[in-house]
């Protein structure tokens, strides 16, 4: 339905300037000879100048001006001062409206190769796993917040490794360059470590000094407000287990074949990523049966803090309570999830969104 009217509101836009026209030569023939229609005139090609093509501008400003022509042959008044220095602001306004619809095309093409390149650095960073990693149904979705962006300071993987299939969903600090590369960090140093650590803790470490080193790294602000909140877990080989460690993120969602839905909370919480400056402290795995049929989750506070109108947060656990059956690949779990947080916030997300989910067959 929205979709509908929107279509129906561009459909309407773009047949402004012929209105215009319409209403300029039906104004000139139905009032007297001392009011014009020429605004009208003038108006129709400055606003094909956004709309339409480079033809399509130069075709609007033409009818405008043969309009013009028509009236005054018409109606007569052709020869007066008042007709021919309409006439001129026409020819003119329709010559700047060329010029800006070449300008806004040239701006076009530019704002569509950068995006082309951001989408090619969040393919990069984020690559779309395999819909089957280890034996296991896996699905991502990563949406940015701010509309016609790419990439942002969220991110996930998801790794088969001799240790089990192992996976991380995280949510860097910031915006801009900084988080991505931020990011670009985080991604390398899990890919490097989930496949040599024989332990997830050791892999939470490892990304707690590539964070600290990617900070140091980075020019101007204060290293220690750099910080990335985190999950990991890990699917071993061969046991219907799953191990979780968490580092300051929202806990997975452990979705049972029959509708039941368990928070995999830590045991012993733990701050973000990038804060070991406050101090040392052993990591710990909490683990948890991952039985046939269930599907693990891992979301960014993107979703949990979708707000409507009311403020109210849109609660993941709350609205997949008894809902297995009808969401049980993870390629539609994922994208209902993400349509549910939209609708939640009345189609505007205040913060990026980025989830993976993986089912044991």
């Amino acid at each position: 339905m929205e979709e509908g009217r929107i279509s129906y509101v561009r459909r309407s836009v773009r047949a402004l300037p012929a209105l215009l026209i319409a209403a300029g030569l039906a104004y000139d023939f139905a009032s007297p000879l001392a009011f014009s229609g020429a605004p009208f005139l003038t108006a129709a090609p400055l606003v094909a100048a956004p709309l339409y093509s480079l033809h399509g501008t130069v075709c609007t400003g033409a009818a405008a001006v043969c309009a013009l022509l028509v009236v005054r042959f018409t109606v007569g008044g052709l020869e007066t001062v008042e007709a021919v220095t309409e006439l001129v602001t026409v020819v003119v306004v329709s010559a700047l409206a060329v010029v800006i619809n070449v300008l806004v095309r040239r701006s076009g093409e530019r704002l569509a190769s950068a995006r082309r390149v951001a989408e090619a650095v969040q393919r990069a960073l984020l690559p779309e796993p395999a819909e089957r990693v280890g034996g296991f149904q896996v699905a991502a979705l990563y949406e940015a917040a701010q509309e016609d962006a790419s990439i942002g300071g969220d991110l996930y993987a998801v790794q088969d490794t001799p240790h089990g299939v192992r996976m991380i969903v995280g949510d860097v600090r910031g915006k801009g360059l900084g988080a991505v590369g931020a990011v670009a960090a985080m991604i390398g140093a899990f890919q490097e470590a989930a496949e040599q650590e024989t332990t997830l803790e050791a892999v939470a470490q490892r990304l707690e000094r590539a964070l600290a080193r990617e900070s140091g790294r980075s020019d101007g602000g204060d290293p220690r407000e750099g910080f990335t909140t985190a999950v990991l877990a890990e699917l071993p080989h061969g046991a219907p287990k799953v191990r979780v460690v968490n580092r300051g993120h929202p806990p997975p969602l452990l979705l049972y074949a029959d509708g039941a839905v368990r928070p995999l909370s830590a045991s012993d919480p733990a701050l973000p990523l990038g804060m070991g400056w406050l101090g040392t402290w052993p990591d710990r795995a909490d683990e948890a049966e991952f039985p046939s049929g269930a599907t693990l989750l891992l979301y960014t506070d993107g979703l949990s803090e979708a707000r409507d109108r009311t403020g109210r947060f849109y609660d993941p656990e709350q609205a997949l309570a008894g809902r297995a059956d009808a969401l049980r690949e993870p390629a539609v779990l994922l994208g209902t999830l993400a349509a549910e947080a939209r609708r939640h916030s009345g189609g505007g997300m205040a913060d990026d969104l980025a989830l993976l989910a993986v089912r044991r067959p």
